[in-house]
Parts: C-alpha cells; structure tokens; sequence
C-alpha cells in the first residue's frame, strides 16, 4: 500500500470530488452538522479555485493505491509568498503518511513557482490540520488576513 501525489487539474473528476468532500467537512465541522449539497455547489462558487495553476498556483491529489484521497492547492500571493489551502485527506487516510507527502509536493511546487515562503490560515477546531502544519516546520505567525474562518495563521520558510 502506498500513496502518489501528483498535479492535477483541480476541475478533474476526482479533484472535484475531493475539493466537495473537504467543502463538506470544514463546513459541517463548522456548523456542526453535515452540509447539504446545496450548500457545497454555493461555497464552491466563485472560490477562486481557478488560481491553483501554473503561473498563479499548484493543485496536487493524493492517490492511495490508485483511490483518490487527498488534496491540497497553492495560490501564489506575490512573487515570494503563497497560501496553502484546500488541503484534505479522506478520514479512511488519515494516519498513513499522505498529509505530509501533500505538504511536500505543494512545497516543491511552490519552489518551482519562485516561491520562498508559504503562509496559511486555520480555524481552532480543525485540530489535525494544526497538527499535520507543526509537524512539518511551519510555525504560527500574526494574523495576516481578517478572514472570517481564519483563528490560526502559520507560515514556513522554503
């Protein structure tokens, strides 16, 4: 058993299944209970997912013995800076190496962008996500963004 991650359109068919279940568990973590579809179509509306090419950012899925599973997207901000977002592993993953294997793809990608520092923003309750970012060398800063989600903010050095 083993993962892959490469880039990926983020309008493929499993980019877009992942991109609504990551949707539908940070809002229903939020709201506490789980999203409709609805509500996924509206807050994957105008999300800006069309940024997360080459030459304004990355987008790259996780493959686990061929299943999709994982995601995670780049948005470059200026020429030294980018913004991690969209980064989800299905709950049946978790625990098998493939947060940290996105982190290093969207890094090496964000390099070959010219990149030299990522930044990100998080909520209190998404704990893993805090966790998987500590993990691996990106530490917490001041608040960069008065995002309406955002209560974290973390950033790392390439």
């Amino acid at each position: 058993m083993s993962w892959s991650i490469a880039a990926e359109r983020y309008d493929t068919p499993d980019a877009t299944a992942l991109r609504r279940d990551y949707y539908d568990e940070v809002a229903g973590r939020y709201w506490g209970r789980p999203a409709t579809v609805q509500e996924i179509d509206e807050g994957l509306t105008d999300d800006g997912v069309e940024q997360l090419v080459s030459p304004t950012g990355a987008f790259v899925v996780g493959r686990y013995d061929g299943t999709a599973a994982a995601c995670a997207g780049l948005r470059v901000v200026d020429g030294d800076t980018a913004e991690l977002t969209r980064v989800y592993v299905s709950p049946a993953f978790r625990g098998s190496g493939g947060g940290g294997l996105l982190l290093a793809a969207i890094e090496a990608g964000a390099r070959d962008l010219g990149v030299k520092r990522i930044r990100l923003d998080t909520r209190n309750d998404l704990v893993e996500a805090r966790a998987l970012y500590a993990r691996h060398g990106y530490e917490e800063v001041p608040a960069f963004n008065d995002g309406k989600y955002a209560e974290h903010w973390f950033a790392k050095t390439l």
